[in-house]
């Protein structure tokens, strides 16, 4: 059962582990969708995303025994590198498992937090075989990237901290691949906001929970032809129950939205954010100009979920 004394433990829990963010905002991208926009810029965060979070929450509350055999994930990138840093930061091994396509920044990351990497072909199927044959050989407990409940918890943390600053938000984006974040996210709002909906942005070339959320059961994607590499993952069943519930919509992107807002936010805001972070900003402004009367006067959240971008590989 998770309830609001379970959330409000897990804040107190990895409070002396993580960054509490800081929370900004730009005149020029206020008035260009016509409401008060917060960014909650995990860009900041300890290994450039939210997903130290929820990778200290998972590994706090593991035995002495499960923390002396160490964890094992699969992971495109940013959990890679949380996961890592959350183990170094407590003197265990942690075992990596990363795609061969994965960016080349994501897997230097991963090193230097003591990480060892486990390279496997790009397909989900691929990383949960190797991750398993690990977990088997070394005894290191697995946890998902998004589909953990400590996870989920951990990663909604972000919200909250925007929630205490801005306790009247009237929505909240965030981008969804896994569905960590946005779960968490949602939890957050439902304990912590009486008004504030929760809205996921997604790519159109990964939209499996955009379908899912329509059709009420996990889809799957035949492609992932997108530049958000964080968001090329899938839903999980512990996850979409809390998105089902919880989640008034998702709006899909395109790629061209996606290197819009997030030159707009390199631009106009002078902060690095990844291409799965601008997912959340491409998808309020398409909401905002498809549903102008609803953003008037609102005050909108916007999670900057990370800032882990391959410099010599920029979209613009």
């Amino acid at each position: 059962m998770i309830s609001k004394e379970v959330l409000l433990n897990c804040c107190q829990r990895i409070q002396p582990f993580i960054h509490n963010t800081p929370i900004l905002s730009s005149k020029s991208i206020d008035q260009k969708i016509g409401a008060s926009i917060f960014f909650k810029c995990e860009n900041f965060q300890r290994a450039g995303s939210y997903k130290i979070r929820g990778a200290t929450n998972a590994i706090l509350q593991l035995s002495q025994e499960q923390k002396y055999n160490g964890v094992v994930t699969h992971s495109s990138g940013n959990f890679a590198q949380a996961l890592s840093l959350a183990a170094q930061s407590i003197g265990i091994p942690a075992h990596i498992v990363m795609p061969s396509s994965a960016p080349h920044i994501k897997k230097e990351g991963v090193l230097s937090y003591g990480g060892k990497i486990y390279e496997c072909a790009p397909t989900v199927e691929a990383r949960q075989k190797k991750a398993n044959e690990i977990a088997a050989k070394t005894g290191a407990t697995f946890i998902h990237p998004s589909n953990e409940t400590e996870v989920i918890i951990g990663q909604g943390t972000a919200a909250y901290e925007l929630l205490q600053v801005h306790p009247d938000l009237d929505i909240v984006f965030c981008p969804i691949g896994g569905g960590g974040l946005i779960a968490g996210t949602a939890l957050y709002a439902n304990y912590f906001s009486n008004t504030c909906m929760v809205i996921g942005g997604e790519p159109f070339e990964a939209d499996d929970a955009y379908r899912s959320l329509k059709s009420g059961s996990i889809e799957s994607n035949t492609t992932v032809n997108t530049i958000a590499d964080g968001l090329k993952t899938t839903l999980g069943d512990k996850n979409f129950p809390i998105i089902k519930k919880h989640v008034s919509k998702i709006v899909r992107v395109t790629e061209g939205e996606i290197i819009d807002a997030m030159r707009l936010v390199w631009e106009r805001m002078k902060i690095i954010i990844e291409p799965s972070s601008a997912v959340a900003l491409a998808a309020l402004i398409r909401d905002a100009q498809e549903n102008k009367d609803m953003y008037k006067n609102r005050k909108v959240g916007v999670i900057i979920s990370g800032g882990n971008v391959d410099l010599d590989n920029l979209p613009f």
